[in-house]
């Protein structure tokens, strides 16, 4: 792998939308060989006008290969999977003729990932959470020996076709799903504080994904519900009352599967004060009358909730709300 210091990466990040392009803008600022998979409008504006990011008051213009097409690029040194969860099914296989034997795969995406029990080392180990991955299909579609663990704690958006705003944080966290510190994590983390990211090892993966997924699965779908941003929640002691009640159900969750997510609830809640006035991805969603990562960030909660008799019942009452607003979207 050519991944060592002051050596340029080849760099591929599958799904250049908000949190995709703001990784495949610092990388290439950094100077590594980076390209782009996106669609539609988005990809036509990155041909034609590059991928434009505004971030601390600041525009910048980067002039990036981009496709429709994974097999427009040959093998990289990494892929960031950048997808939402819904898209990753039909986008997975494709990106065999991205990966060689030593490729690392990170999918920076929301919710419980498909590779959640890989290695995990508890009773489902290696099992597939079925409303994610049905019959297991994406664990066979791509090697999952392939994949480091990533959470991302940031708040971009896209304003218009090729244009990305990044609103808040950078922080990346990336870890391996057997809990090794192992030297190729350690690689890409210096690479990426290198190029400006602030980003490093995780202690215990599946650990930052719960400490984030509790934040996820209920300031999105109240977000999404009542197209209120960050701080409009927090101003809002109502709400905070249903987001805490999600969390404590989630966090119980989690405990049933061996993780203790290691900060109270109010510490949680002061985490996403931190994204000021953002308006976070499901409420952008809902706005875009695009579909919504439902299952990844409550359907799997409530999956694995069953499995163990743990009850959420603010989290089920969350989720029938909001999974009856995304059938209304396309209306």
């Amino acid at each position: 792998m050519r991944t060592v210091s002051g050596v340029k990466m080849r760099i591929c990040v599958v799904g250049a939308g908000a949190v995709g392009g703001l990784t495949g803008a610092w990388f290439a600022r950094a100077g590594h060989e980076v390209c782009l998979v996106a669609r539609g409008a988005h990809l036509e504006a990155l041909r034609r006008d590059g991928l434009t990011l505004l971030s601390g008051g600041n525009r910048s213009v980067f002039s990036i290969p981009a496709s429709d097409d994974p097999a427009d690029f040959g093998i990289q040194d990494a892929v960031f999977v950048c997808l939402k969860a819904y898209s990753i099914a039909a986008m997975l296989p494709r990106l065999k003729s991205l990966v060689g034997t030593e490729t690392m795969v990170v999918p920076a995406i929301n919710g419980l990932p498909w590779w959640y029990f890989f290695k995990e080392g508890g009773r489902l180990d290696s099992r597939p959470i079925d409303c994610l991955d049905p019959g297991g299909t994406l664990l066979a579609a791509l090697d999952p020996e392939h994949i480091l663990g990533c959470v991302v704690h940031g708040s971009a958006e896209v304003i218009k076709p090729g244009v990305v705003s990044h609103n808040a944080g950078g922080n990346f966290i990336i870890g391996e799903p057997d809990r090794t510190k192992s030297a190729r994590a350690h690689r890409l983390v210096a690479t990426m504080n290198a190029a400006g990211f602030e980003a490093r090892v995780a202690e215990h993966i599946r650990v930052d994904v719960w400490t984030k997924l509790i934040g996820n699965l209920s300031y999105n779908p109240v977000a999404a519900l009542a197209l209120a941003h960050m701080h409009e929640i927090n101003g809002n002691e109502a709400l905070l009352g249903l987001i805490r009640a999600m969390m404590q159900e989630a966090m119980r969750v989690a405990e049933a599967y061996g993780v203790r997510v290691p900060m109270t609830l109010d510490e949680r809640i002061e985490v996403a004060r931190k994204l000021g006035g953002a308006k976070i991805s499901m409420h952008q969603d809902v706005e875009k009358r695009r579909p919504l990562e439902t299952d990844a960030i409550l359907g799997a909660v409530m999956e694995l909730a069953r499995k163990t008799g743990v009850a959420t019942p603010m989290i089920d009452a969350v989720h029938a709300l909001i999974a009856e607003r995304a059938k209304h979207l396309d209306r």
